[in-house]
């Protein structure tokens, strides 16, 4: 199957980089292919889950005085604070890597061996005890482990969530370099839980800088395809993304529920 990689080197609004995310999902119906997609946010940004209760959930004064970006996400999962840390997309048909829990845990032992190359003791939490398992997109986005999440030193690192439009799939994610998810309490209604997470920078010791990262990632992920093909479908892409611009520029749709 045909792979290209998009990484980015200018950092994005929070509206643009939700309005690409859904249009390679869009490319990879329409042409079979696959994409994986290395961002950053300009304005440090605020998402939501796609369908979770944000209105009641969070406190949208605070978040106007903070003067903080906010979107919502086409995914599941509860808020996370897209501050000093990189994200990433993919995007492809179903039969790349299987049903959605297969592709989860395919895509993030991806990344944990680039964590690894980057000199991080990265590990996949285990799944929990029957009985107590919960959906990939229940609970806050870093408020505990539900099993495939990529943890170093007992701190969750990186943070995803998917959603599957027919015969193709979206998964994307954040992995914490500098900051934690300090804002997401600061701006929750009532008492949020204790989250596990912790920045990767903060574990390390030294240093790992947004672009060596996304560099690992790309040289890591590169077993999906052999080599990355040319990314020869920048004027589809942008055509298709100014379609789901408007939507995920509209206050309407971020604050719906």
């Amino acid at each position: 199957m045909r792979w290209t990689l998009v990484q980015e080197e200018e950092a994005r609004p929070g509206w643009y980089n939700m309005a690409v995310d859904m249009a390679l999902l869009e490319l990879s119906a329409r042409h079979g292919e696959g994409f994986l997609r290395l961002y950053q946010w300009t304005p440090h940004c605020l998402s939501f889950g796609r369908h979770e209760p944000a209105v009641k959930r969070y406190d949208r004064d605070t978040i106007a005085a903070l003067g903080l970006d906010v979107v919502r996400r086409p995914t599941g999962g509860r808020a996370v604070w897209h501050g000093r840390e990189l994200t990433y997309a993919v995007t492809a048909p179903t039969e790349a890597f299987g049903p959605l829990p297969a592709a989860y845990r395919t895509i993030h032992q991806t990344l944990r061996r680039a964590l690894a190359d980057l000199g991080a003791d990265a590990t996949l939490a285990p799944s929990p005890p029957r009985g107590r398992q919960h959906r990939l997109d229940a609970g806050a986005c870093f408020a505990q482990p539900v099993g495939g999440e990529i943890m170093v030193g007992g701190r969750k690192v990186v943070g995803s969530a998917q959603m599957r439009r027919g015969n193709v799939f979206l998964q994307h994610g954040s992995v914490l370099l500098d900051d934690d998810q300090r804002m997401v309490a600061r701006v929750t209604r009532g008492d949020p839980p204790d989250g596990t997470e912790a920045p990767l920078n903060r574990l390390l010791g030294t240093p790992v800088a947004a672009g060596d990262l996304a560099d690992a990632i790309a040289a890591t992920a590169r077993h999906w395809t052999g080599e990355w093909l040319e990314d020869d479908r920048k004027d589809e892409r942008a055509e298709v993304a100014a379609v789901h611009s408007g939507r995920f520029r509209s206050s309407e749709w971020t604050w719906h529920r």
